[in-house]
């Protein structure tokens, strides 16, 4: 009686808040049951590392590019496992982005203030990534250590941007932190064409009007904790709603993101004046290429040339966060981020009358992809589309290892928007296949008498393994060895020597020499007991389900994997028992291994291949993917014995 007595205050509390005339005026009315720890309901304490006790963001839209957030925050971080709740960060550009103030203060699990903070005590730095030059990103930043759980962590702050193309979205619920309420508003024009898209949860905002100003009201209340499963991903769980309005402005260059076409177009408007080479360049490039017969095995020549010839730097400077370096000053300055290269790549296929599209795409294993029913900027890359006319290709152009025509995991499966004559379109990007993506490995070991062995293992790689493989080469050679150990789960070895091998069509070799002074796992007087091969070729494996599973289960990527294994098996000795051939199936894959003795040679020659044909498994096949997965673990442990020939 007395909880429901306070949730009917609280109700109306929130009405007042919604209605009432100033936020932080309002603010001040905050129940304070919310700053104690006693405050929190049970069922908001299940499965939940933080709640947040009270959220309240409003945004004002006051033009085209013009935004103003004011957020009030109270997180409760109940256990250590909360602590990044106490981890500030906030991303702002020095150009167009402003934090007017930001205000921090901790309160014991009474409500007793015991530290505070301010916008001068936080660090502000540059945002740092890899192969950056430099760019106009900051951040400001602060870490507090927790004292004593609980500890509740009030946030408030006012944002000003200047520039802008959408709204942004609201993450309503993080993993393991439940809600008990949180309100956000938006106050815009009403001919703004203002749209707001939601994602894993259905809420309907109240709105009101005032003049010629909508605002549109969201709440949510008592929302309980939920666990993110083990590889499900984030954006296909967690409640979000995305807003966005047709009319933006970008450093002073306005656009209209109602429709893809549209976004496209303004796009394409940025690009005009930096997407041509001079004359002399265009002759000296059909020179190059004016003995190549086809358009595909020009492009290919061209992609290599720039692949030699040019390198991956990032510099973000004001509108170069979406505007292309021009292929003039790549051409001359031999370098540029993937917006410059694919450009650059662009303007190299246009100057042998190849058609090509500059491409904008979310990057990232398993990213979200982009909604065909709600345009939202949401990417962070640029490849390129070459529309051949029997098949389509895509270029990566800021590796200069990706083979041509492959893309791999960071940018297949999900939409791009290629920017055409006409504007933009969403296409698909190619799926990932197993057979792209390849590991294959043929592995000698001589054993020796006193249980030591010799083993070598010679790998060729293709697809993501070989991006891999190529990755590992830079690294100092103990770290190498180090990974190759981690990578196979191989037994540590008295002595490791290896050879990273060439690299040539798209297929990476690697040779690897192990040996032993105890490789074999038991041995007795006359027996010696061995696990019949150099390494796993899976030695991944998944839990239990202690319930049904909610979420799609993501791996990286499909692949194929294989090994042939020989066994020198040593003299005045021959075998007593091998392992049993195996056949083992579930939907998106298979495992196969068969094992033969050669009694002449006196050899185990053992085959091995497992094929992960599917890389999203459907939280319905998570049961059988789980036995499956268990049944191989079982197979590769069974054990080849030898014995002393009588």
């Amino acid at each position: 009686m007395e909880l429901n007595n306070y949730i009917k205050g609280l109700l109306l509390f929130a009405g007042l808040f919604f209605f009432g005339p100033a936020a932080r005026s309002q603010d001040k009315d905050i129940p304070k049951e919310l700053y104690t720890a006693t405050g929190i309901p049970d069922s908001l304490k299940e499965d939940a590392n933080s709640v947040v006790r009270y959220s309240f963001d409003e945004l004002k839209i006051t033009g085209p590019g013009k935004e103003t957030r004011k957020h009030h925050s109270l997180i409760t971080i109940l256990n250590e496992k909360g602590d990044h709740e106490a981890f500030l960060q906030y991303a702002y550009n020095k150009k167009y982005d402003n934090y007017s103030f930001i205000d921090v203060h901790i309160y014991d699990k009474n409500g007793k203030m015991i530290k505070k903070y301010h916008k001068s005590d936080m660090y502000d730095g540059a945002v740092s990534m890899e192969a950056t030059l430099v760019n106009d990103e900051r951040f400001l930043g602060l870490k507090h250590s927790v004292a004593d759980y609980p500890e509740t962590i009030e946030v408030e702050y006012e944002e000003i941007k200047t520039s802008l193309i959408d709204l942004g979205q609201w993450w309503i619920q993080g993993d393991q932190q439940s809600i008990q309420n949180e309100f956000y508003t938006i106050s815009i024009n009403s001919d703004a064409g203002f749209r707001y898209f939601n994602r894993n949860i259905t809420l309907m905002p109240e709105k009101t009007s005032s003049g010629n100003i909508d605002t549109y009201a969201w709440r949510v209340l008592n929302l309980k904790a939920f666990k993110l499963e083990e590889r499900a991903m984030p954006w296909r769980v967690s409640p979000v709603i995305k807003f966005g309005q047709s009319k933006f402005d970008f450093f002073g260059n306005p656009g209209d993101l109602s429709s893809w076409q549209t976004y496209g177009k303004w796009q394409l408007a940025l690009n005009s004046d930096v997407c041509s080479l001079s004359a002399e360049r265009i002759a000296e490039i059909k020179k190059m290429t004016d003995t190549i017969k086809t358009d595909k095995e020009k492009a290919k020549f061209l992609y290599k040339y720039m692949q030699q010839n040019m390198r991956y730097v990032s510099i973000q400077l004001g509108i170069g966060g979406l505007k292309p370096f021009a292929a003039t000053f790549v051409d001359e300055k031999k370098y540029g981020d993937c917006k410059a290269l694919s450009n650059y790549m662009y303007a190299l296929l246009k100057a042998v009358n190849i058609n090509s599209y500059y491409t904008i795409i979310r990057a990232g294993e398993n990213e979200e992809p982009a909604n065909y029913s709600f345009p939202y900027d949401n990417f962070n890359h640029v490849i390129l589309c070459i529309p051949f006319k029997n098949d389509t290709t895509w270029l990566e152009c800021t590796s200069n290892k990706t083979a041509f025509g492959e893309l791999g995991s960071f940018t297949e499966n999900r939409n791009a928007l290629i920017i055409t004559e006409d504007g933009g379109k969403l296409i698909n990007t190619p799926k990932s296949k197993a057979i792209e993506n390849q590991f294959n490995s043929d592995v000698h070991i001589t054993l020796s008498p006193n249980g030591g062995a010799k083993t070598q293992i010679n790998i060729s790689s293709t697809g993501e393994y070989r991006e891999l493989f190529l990755a590992v080469e830079a690294a100092k050679a103990d770290e190498q060895k180090q990974f190759w150990l981690e990578e196979l789960g191989i037994k540590q070895p008295s002595s490791f020597d290896f050879d990273q091998g060439k690299d040539i069509n798209g297929i990476k070799r690697v040779e690897l020499k192990f040996e032993y002074d105890q490789f074999c796992d038991v041995m007795t007087a006359d027996k010696q007991f061995y696990r019949p091969s150099a390494f796993k070729l899976w030695a991944n494996t998944v839990p239990i389900p202690d319930k049904p599973r909610k979420a799609d289960f993501y791996w990286e990527w499909p692949r194929i994997k294989s090994c042939t294994t020989t066994i020198d098996v040593p003299a005045g000795y021959e075998v007593e028992t091998m392992p049993a051939n195996a056949s083992l199936k579930f939907t998106y894959g298979n495992y196969d291994v068969n094992y033969v003795y050669n009694k002449d040679k006196n050899q185990v020659i053992s085959t091995a291949k497992f094929v992960l044909s599917n890389h999203v498994i459907p939280a319905a096949k998570y049961t059988e993917m789980q036995e499956y997965l268990d049944a191989v673990a079982k197979v590769q442990n069974k054990k080849l014995v030898i014995h002393k020939k009588a």
